[in-house]
This record gives structure tokens, C-alpha cells and sequence, in this order.
């Protein structure tokens, strides 16, 4: 039965499509996904997958975001975090003003120390309270860095940029996580630290991979592996050069490039033998997790459901790891289990993913689609997944 509203994803394609001058066919013939596939999605009928919706990005030559019907606006509200994002886009736009006089920082210490606090708030998905102090922060370091400059203010700086692209990410505000990698390259070269600027390349690829620009996420992964090539050999250099080879493997994913995905996920592994568990590593949680979870992204992204599920049945999630890397694990798992008919299991997995990050899987729209599609799958919806799809306003 079609969605009883015209405000999914696949009715936002046809809306596109349409302005395009496009017929369904037409626009099958342009990405690499069937006329009846395609006719699914709009209809309602057939979730759509991140892959999708990017090729047809690509394709229209418009934001995935438009699409994707991000950012989810009321339900930010609700959040009370629509009104802490303005707050981050000032602070990110005065980077370049130089000291405030109206600020006395604290002691360098006390703000690196701030800083990564901010990462680990992402990380715990406590998003409200990381948005909420961010930009005082910012704003702070930014005017010790300019006053005493150091390599470990403009380092903090650059933390800090990395967290505004963090929240913007999972909140749909992908214009602001641009901006904000753009002041992190600009923090990371004065801080003459090249695992921050490799870094920086690798969520750089990310946001193109997002849109579907493969070609240019393999080259801004190629440069991030370039860098490293300035800093000595040392476990947190491994760590980098491993998540690059995770990102790459993501990317070749997503381009079907099943040879790439092999030699990047086994390079990664390499260094994880190396590294062991390094969540120390730049907010990374690189190691032998990581690089299993990645495998069970890869193979959902080249549709492989039954590989992806055995994948998944050796993830054993450490205790130290962040709860946002945890809980993406379980949408892609949720993902795999509804294409593979197992809708119980998705949904338990939905359930998990939700009570361990309930804004982050709020805003993620996987989860949303991956709920969407376990309501058709359902003859009789649970209490449970009706509850779910409320709550994140389908």
C-alpha cells in the first residue's frame, strides 16, 4: 500500500524528477538502478536506499539534501536545536577577526581540555549539550590563539571546527559542515599538524561521498594518505592511515568497485593488528572493530545483505566506543536485515540504535528509511515500530 503522505524521499525524486523535464524511464537511464526499482521508490512502495538517492542527486544535479528532506525542521524543534545551530554558523563566520576583547580565556590547559570535551559530547551523542557550548568555546580559543599563538590552541581551534562539522552532519546541515572543514584546514595548517589536516581529508571525502562524487572522495583520500607521509611512524599515525583505508572502502562501496573494497579493508586491517583498539586517536575509533563494522557498511552499500549479516554476527561492540560509531553500526545492521526479510530483527536492531543515540538516530536518514520500509514490509504494524515511526514524524 502506498505511504499515506507525498513527503517521503521517493515522492521528493518524482518532484525533481518531474522539474527536470523527466520521464520515470528517463531518469532510470541515467543512474545505475532499473525503471521498476525506480517506480517503487516514488510510489512509496520501496525505501531508498543512500545510493540511490545520491546517483539521483547526481543525476538532477541537486543537493542529496533535497531529497533527503534535511534538515528534519519540526522535529529539531522539538529538540530545541534549531535555535543552537545560528549560534555555531556566527561563531564559524569570525574566525578570521582575530582577538575579542570582550574575552579573558581561561588557561590554555583548561581550553584544550574544553575542546575535547566537545568531541566526546558528539560522541555521546549528547548533541543538545555539545551545540549549546560550542560556540562560547570557539569563540574563546579563537581569541587565545590569536593572543599567545600556539600549535596546541590552534590545534584545540581546530577540534572544534571538527565538532561544528560533526554536528552539522548528523543534524542535516550539510552547507555548515562544509564551511566548518573549511575553518578546520584553516586551524589544522597553523597547528603544523599533519594527522589533523589527513584527518580533515578524510571527512572531506566523506561529504562527497554523500553526494555521490566518488572519484573526487578516492583523490581527497589519496591526499589525506599523502600527508601522513610529513609525521613520523607512530600508533597514531596508523590509526589515520587505517581510518583512510576505512573511508576508501566506503567510497569503492558505493562506486561497486568490489576489488578496491577487498585491498582497503585489508590494508585497514593491517593496521589495526598494528593499533589494537585506538579510540585515543583523534576521536577516531579506529581498530579491529572498526574495520568489521566497515565490512558490514561496505557490503550493504554494494547490496549484499547475507554478507553483510555475517559480518555483523562477529562485531562484538567494546565498551570504551563511542555511542554514535555504536549506534550507526546498528542502523546499517537494521538496513540489512530488512532487505534480507528478516523485518523482527531490523526493528530490534532500529530499537538498540535508538535507546543508544535517540537524537542521532533521529536525524539519520537511513533510520528514517529503514523504518519507513519495515512499515510496508509489515501487514500488521507493532506498537513498537508505530511508536518509532511517530517519533521521528513519518
Amino acid at each position: 500500500m502506498p505511504l499515506p503522505d507525498d513527503e517521503h524521499t521517493g515522492a521528493r525524486i518524482a518532484h525533481h524528477r518531474k522539474r527536470a523535464g523527466l520521464t520515470q524511464r528517463g531518469l532510470s537511464q541515467k543512474i545505475p538502478y532499473s525503471y521498476s526499482l525506480l517506480t517503487q521508490v516514488e510510489s512509496g512502495h520501496k525505501s531508498a536506499s543512500p545510493d540511490l538517492v545520491a546517483a539521483v542527486a547526481k543525476a538532477l544535479c541537486i543537493d542529496v539534501t533535497a531529497l533527503t528532506g534535511q534538515p528534519y525542521v519540526t522535529e529539531l524543534q522539538q529538540d530545541r536545536l534549531a535555535a543552537l545551530v545560528r549560534p555555531i554558523r556566527e561563531a564559524l563566520d569570525l574566525y578570521d577577526l582575530g582577538a575579542d576583547p570582550a574575552i579573558t580565556p581561561r588557561p590554555t590547559p583548561q581550553l584544550i581540555a574544553a575542546a575535547q570535551t566537545l568531541c566526546q559530547r558528539v560522541r555521546a551523542t549528547k548533541l543538545h549539550d555539545a551545540a549549546l557550548d560550542l560556540p562560547g568555546t570557539m569563540a574563546e580559543i579563537t581569541t587565545a590563539a590569536y593572543r599567545t599563538p600556539s600549535s596546541e590552541l590552534w590545534a584545540a581551534l581546530s577540534s572544534t571546527y571538527r565538532t561544528a562539522h560533526d554536528l552539522a552532519v548528523k543534524l542535516g546541515y550539510y552547507d555548515l559542515s562544509t564551511v566548518a572543514l573549511d575553518r578546520m584546514d584553516w586551524a589544522a595548517s597553523r597547528a603544523s599538524d599533519p594527522l589533523l589536516s589527513a584527518v580533515r581529508q578524510y571527512m572531506r571525502a566523506l561529504v562527497y561521498f554523500r553526494e555521490g562524487e566518488y572519484t573526487i572522495g578516492q583523490r581527497l583520500v589519496a591526499s589525506g594518505q599523502g600527508l601522513l607521509e610529513q609525521s613520523p611512524q607512530t600508533r597514531a599515525r596508523h590509526a589515520v592511515a587505517g581510518q583512510l583505508h576505512l573511508g576508501a572502502s566506503i567510497i569503492a562501496a558505493r562506486a561497486h568497485d568490489e576489488d578496491a573494497v577487498k585491498n582497503h579493508l585489508t590494508e585497514a586491517r593491517s593496521y589495526a593488528n598494528r593499533t589494537g583498539e585506538a579510540t585515543d586517536v583523534h576521536w577516531l575509533s579506529f581498530g579491529p572493530t572498526n574495520v568489521t563494522v566497515h565490512a558490514v557498511s561496505a557490503h550493504v552499500e554494494m547490496r549484499h545483505y547475507g554478507e553483510a549479516l555475517q559480518e555483523a554476527a562477529k562485531v562484538r561492540i567494546p565498551k570504551d566506543w563511542a555511542v554514535s560509531r555504536a549506534a550507526h553500526f546498528y542502523v546499517d545492521q537494521a538496513r540489512a536485515q530488512m532487505e534480507a526479510g528478516r523485518s523482527e530483527a531490523a526493528l530490534k536492531s532500529i530499537v538498540t540504535a535508538r535507546k543508544l543515540a535517540p537524537q542521532q538516530t533521529r536525524y539519520h536518514a537511513g533510520a528514517r528509511e529503514t523504518i519507513r520500509g519495515l512499515i510496508h514490509l509489515s501487514r500488521r504494524t507493532p506498537d513498537s515500530l508505530d511508536h518509532l515511526a511517530a517519533w521521528v514524524g513519518l
